[in-house]
């Protein structure tokens, strides 16, 4: 008989099930791991380095760069970070506007985490429906900022603008007829706000018909449970942040501990697991979409009946609106200052924390007075997760890293920064 040698695998860096450029290498027993070494280093983001040559406000569509799966989030850690070293009031609307938006991300970062989780593992369909609201989400993102996915909307002080009045819509062509049109734009005739609201009242349905697909499904649980198991004392000793945390029954979330923007204000609750294991996170992840899409109710709710402005009306951080720079000679030079000089932020340091779709995203600022971070650091919850990536596969089988790295929800623009 032959014997079985130990020998060394390559995972990645170009795996489908990688989530970006991983390359890990695998020390196996036959198919079990031994040992698994993240190599990080492929991606060359740079992102912390540029920043010191940007001013605050060149620097921050970088920020849609990090995480690509959430963009607004990222956003707003980094106008958190500004806006206390500046002290900066917000305006009540524009908190609401960027709590709703950064609740609108944290679904579009979980529908593609759970269909990619579930395409590594071998489901194929969770994907296509995960993409079916997520075009619906990313419809949302274009009308309040132009852009689909790298938005730049949020801004020092508060929000680029007001939402608008009016959705876009669809319109006929050669290959739509004016029945399909009528179809697409049924839910589309009032403001963005209207458009949202019919997306929280549906999206319990699509919810339940992921929970249909996977929850019970006797080959995703054999594929999840009792997998990249950790302790909840481990958890804490990893520097565990978010779903990954919650997942070993540890409820903190900063959005209920460290609550920023108007969270105090709005009723939501914390899910948690119970043994840390790949279905706990899965069930906690599936959870916290029902309670963003609680929150985004509230949210607009609430945005209906109280209009206001959405940005600083102090003209050193925040543009004058377009009406005024081109009929007022000193709004014009506020604009033209603004965007060539940038602001100049008062000499100190500010760390500022947000709970992210991932775990908790940091942006911490030295300043020396200057248009420009003298030093920008990120800290990114991923690249902490795959820290555990050894502890959590040793033992386990080459397919089940697969697994691993879905529960992370792992994405490299953020790891390699």
């Amino acid at each position: 008989m032959a014997e079985i040698h130990n020998y060394t695998l390559n995972f990645g860096p170009q795996h489908p099930a990688a989530h970006g450029v991983l390359r890990l290498v695998l020390e196996l027993d036959g198919e079990v791991i031994q040992r698994a070494d993240p190599h990080i280093g492929l991606l060359h983001r740079a992102t912390e380095k540029l920043a010191e040559s940007k001013t605050y406000l060149q620097a921050l569509p970088y920020m849609d760069r990090l995480d690509y799966m959430s963009m607004m989030c990222n956003e707003h850690a980094y106008c958190l970070a500004l806006e206390k070293m500046l002290k900066l009031e917000v305006p009540l609307r524009a908190q609401y506007i960027r709590v709703m938006y950064s609740e609108i991300t944290r679904l579009l970062n979980h529908l593609l985490w759970v269909g990619a989780h579930a395409i590594d593992c071998g489901a194929m369909t969770v994907m296509l429906y995960a993409f079916r609201e997520r075009e619906d989400l990313f419809d949302m993102y274009e009308a309040a900022s132009g852009a689909r996915m790298h938005a730049a909307y949020f801004r020092p002080g508060g929000v680029y603008r007001d939402l608008p009045d009016a959705m876009p819509r669809y319109q006929p062509n050669k290959i739509r007829s004016q029945k399909s049109t009528a179809d697409l734009n049924r839910n589309r005739g009032g403001s963005l706000l209207d458009f949202i609201d019919d997306f929280t009242s549906r999206f319990p349905t699509f919810l339940g018909e992921y929970h249909t697909l996977l929850t019970d499904n006797r080959i995703w649980k054999q594929r999840t449970v009792g997998i990249g198991v950790v302790t909840p004392e481990r958890a804490l000793n990893l520097g565990f942040t978010g779903p990954m945390l919650r997942g070993s029954g540890i409820a903190w979330d900063l959005r209920k501990k460290q609550p920023y923007d108007v969270y105090d204000r709005l009723d939501f609750d914390i899910p948690v697991g119970k043994t840390g294991d790949t279905y706990d996170r899965y069930l906690v992840r599936m959870e916290e979409m029902k309670q963003s899409n609680r929150i985004i109710k509230q949210c607009v709710d609430w945005l209906r009946v109280n209009p206001g402005p959405v940005i600083t009306d102090n003209r050193k951080i925040a543009p004058p609106d377009r009406e005024s720079m081109k009929s007022n000679m000193e709004d014009l030079i506020h604009h033209f200052k603004l965007f060539t000089e940038g602001f100049c932020v008062p000499a100190g340091e500010a760390y500022a924390a947000i709970e992210h779709p991932k775990g908790e995203f940091g942006i911490y600022f030295v300043s020396d007075g200057a248009n420009k971070p003298y030093r920008m650091k990120i800290r990114p919850p991923a690249f902490v997760h795959l820290a555990a990536l050894d502890e959590m596969g040793k033992g386990h089988m080459i397919a089940d890293a697969v697994s691993i790295i879905g529960t992370m929800d792992i994405v490299f623009g953020e790891v390699d920064r």
